[in-house]
């Protein structure tokens, strides 16, 4: 059976679904491997690299002639549609809103695994897409923050007078936030955070940080999820975080409830009442964002309440193809690993009786298996959507 990667054609994205490594994976599992030429340059695989690895290196894929085919972002509905009926995909589809591309995917009757499904349980964390980069996220979070802040994060005591180690405020203890956390710890700054799960503050404190307490309800659905708040509880936590913001040298937010826009943690005052020269980076920006007025991939300058100097907001995109190297060892392995549980013998036939194999699965047949994208496909009256 053919597998085939594409370079990824969304500007700005940098990772790739295959490495060299991985190549040695899949073809050990008996599939022969195509990879379209320059897929792997900006994460530092080149050509060469992957002839060696065992694939073929072709100017562009024939998709209809593909069993499989793996991928980093969401496709498109054009790309779906031009997969052959009974073809395998494995990669982000980002079901919640990419609905014209699982249209597309169930119409075709292609056999759909969206990353974003692997189910939370141990088996499936080597499949565990989110997690693998949001830690990178994470980790590029806090660069970008230090780059801007205009002193140090650790403690200096020079002949010249003390310096004080930063104020660090991280919001949302995913691992995104815990990688942050981490990070921050490692560059010597002072670090607290708050979310809104309360088994959360023992996984801050193994990190080195402060766990901020707030008199809130429990907020943690399965999965180990945050739930989303009501609007006056929402309310309520953004006056009780506002002292702990006005305090921080850099705040980051990184909260998220999957398939939903990211919940508003921090709003306009609330930056305003920071310190002069403080920076704000909003891991969530591209879903929403945690704080009010936070753009993709742009600094916004905001005057801080006295009028005496500004807070740098800055709204990520694409954190983790910021560092594509990492980014693509640790997906390229995820993708791979999921391959290797539906490929027995060299032919790709999952196996539904496994729970990790339905759970991810997003569309098998002319069907939309994932009941929360069916509902949506619904109501957009889309009646092609049964679920097997």
């Amino acid at each position: 059976m053919k597998a085939g990667v594409a370079r990824e054609a969304l500007d700005g994205e940098r990772r790739v679904a295959a490495t060299p490594e991985t190549v040695k994976q899949l073809t050990g599992l008996g599939l022969a491997v195509e990879i379209e030429s320059g897929a792997g340059l900006a994460a530092g695989h080149s050509d060469s690299d992957y002839r060696h690895a065992g694939a073929s290196v072709v100017q562009g894929l024939d998709l209809g002639t593909l069993d499989l085919y793996c991928h980093v972002r969401p496709m498109e509905p054009s790309t779906a549609a031009a997969l052959h009926r009974g073809a395998v995909t494995v990669g982000l589809g980002s079901p919640s809103s990419e609905l014209p591309t699982v249209r597309a995917l169930a119409r075709g009757g292609v056999t759909a695994f969206a990353l974003e499904l692997v189910p939370r349980i141990s088996r499936a964390q080597s499949m565990d897409a989110l997690t693998s980069q949001a830690l990178v996220a994470g980790y590029r979070c806090v660069l970008e923050a230090a780059t801007r802040l205009p002193r140090f994060f650790p403690l200096y005591m020079t002949a010249a007078g003390t310096i004080p180690p930063a104020r660090v405020l991280v919001l949302g203890v995913g691992v995104a936030g815990l990688q942050a956390i981490g990070t921050a710890k490692r560059l010597g700054a002072r670090v607290s955070a708050n979310d809104i799960r309360p088994s959360s503050a023992d996984e801050v404190a193994s990190m080195g940080g402060t766990f901020i307490k707030l008199d809130l309800e429990t907020a943690e659905a399965s999965g180990g999820y945050a739930r989303e708040l009501s609007a006056d509880r929402g309310a309520l936590q953004r006056a009780l975080l506002a002292p702990h913001v006005a305090q921080s040298d850099v705040l980051i937010t990184t909260a998220a409830v999957p398939g939903r826009r990211a919940p508003l943690l921090v709003s306009r005052e609330m930056v305003q009442g920071m310190r002069p020269g403080s920076v704000v980076v909003d891991l969530a920006a591209e879903s929403g964002g945690n704080v009010e007025g936070s753009i993709p991939g742009e600094d916004i300058s905001i005057t801080t309440a006295d009028g005496c100097g500004a807070v740098t907001l800055v709204g990520m995109r694409d954190a983790a193809s910021a560092m594509p190297a990492d980014a693509s060892r640790l997906y390229a392995k995820n993708v791979a690993n999921l391959v290797a549980l539906i490929t027995k013998d060299g032919v790709v036939a999952p196996d539904f009786g496994d729970e990790v194999v339905a759970g991810t699965c997003l569309t098998y047949d002319g069907e939309v298996r994932h009941e929360p994208t069916r509902a949506a496909l619904l109501t957009l009256g889309d009646p092609d959507t049964r679920v097997g």
